[in-house]
């Protein structure tokens, strides 16, 4: 059976199990596992970023990106249907004390205006907007990709009023792919970013957050906090470095078959599908 559930319930191959296996491994908690780190540079290079984190979780990477950036009592700006606000267990508020608003946005992706509109003026009886958190690809619209340039418009929206920006990219690797640019070029104007290894790429385990280095060094002790961190990774480090150099080429396939699948199924009677931009078909 084929399972098309989720680009989630996949399992390792034969070669990346081998991979695992033949990892070398140190305590990841004392910065001494090689696998770790060089799964940690490779990212940071693929995103343009300073610095890397390799995190148990999407979930987790999330709240280590947007806690190191805001303090209890801040608000965080997202989309109406973002996944940060609804399938992440209430966790912003649960670990960072942070208040969330939404703002609707068609399929998903905010316009500037949109983005504008929602800041709130400085004032003393109102909550310090701190960040405004975006999602590439969009889940709940069916993996709607976000160009450069509309991730480049928010983040400078976002920066006309003092605010830092997190992406939630689980999925950013398929917006790259369906754009053909480079991961980088995505994230340029963002001070963090998720990325997943587990969704897509065929790794068992594991996310990845990127930025600056003090940023980092912040959601590195925060990590330790929620428990994030890892003795010898390096095995779950290993899957996640074999993913990126055989199975991030292979995206475009995802694409393609998704294309294809949804062709079919609108044929059928009754039967109505949004034409899939990544590997998301709804």
């Amino acid at each position: 059976m084929i399972d098309l559930l989720s680009d989630t319930v996949t399992r390792p191959t034969p070669a990346m199990r081998q991979a695992m296996a033949g990892a070398e491994v140190g305590d990841d908690c004392f910065g001494e596992d090689p696998t770790v780190r060089r799964l940690e540079d490779r990212v940071a290079e693929l995103l343009g970023k300073e610095r890397a984190l390799f995190l148990p979780s999407g979930i987790m990477a999330n709240q280590c990106g947007i806690l190191a950036q805001t303090r209890p009592g801040d608000e965080v700006l997202l989309e109406a249907r973002a996944h940060l606000l609804h399938y992440e267990e209430s966790s912003l508020a649960v670990h960072g004390g942070l208040l969330t608003r939404s703002v609707p946005a068609a399929r998903g992706l905010l316009e500037p205006d949109e983005l504008r509109a929602a800041l709130r003026p400085p004032s003393p009886f109102h909550p310090r907007t701190a960040l405004l958190a975006l999602e590439n690809t969009h889940l709940d619209s069916g993996g709607r990709v976000m160009t450069p340039e509309r991730t480049a418009e928010l983040a400078g929206a976002a920066r006309e009023s003092g605010l830092a920006i997190h992406l939630d990219g689980a999925r950013l690797w398929n917006a790259a792919a369906a754009l053909k640019v480079s991961p980088s070029r995505l994230v340029e104007p963002v001070d963090t970013v998720m990325t997943c290894l587990s969704k897509g790429l065929g790794a068992p385990v594991g996310s990845m957050l990127a930025g600056s280095g003090p940023v980092m060094e912040r959601a590195w002790r925060i990590r330790r906090r929620l428990g994030g961190q890892m003795r010898q990774a390096g095995i779950l480090a290993a899957a996640g470095l074999h993913a990126l150099e055989h199975h991030l080429p292979r995206l475009p396939e995802d694409h393609h078959r998704a294309r294809r699948l949804g062709e079919r199924l609108a044929m059928l009677p009754g039967v109505a599908v949004v034409s899939p931009e990544t590997n998301i078909l709804r």
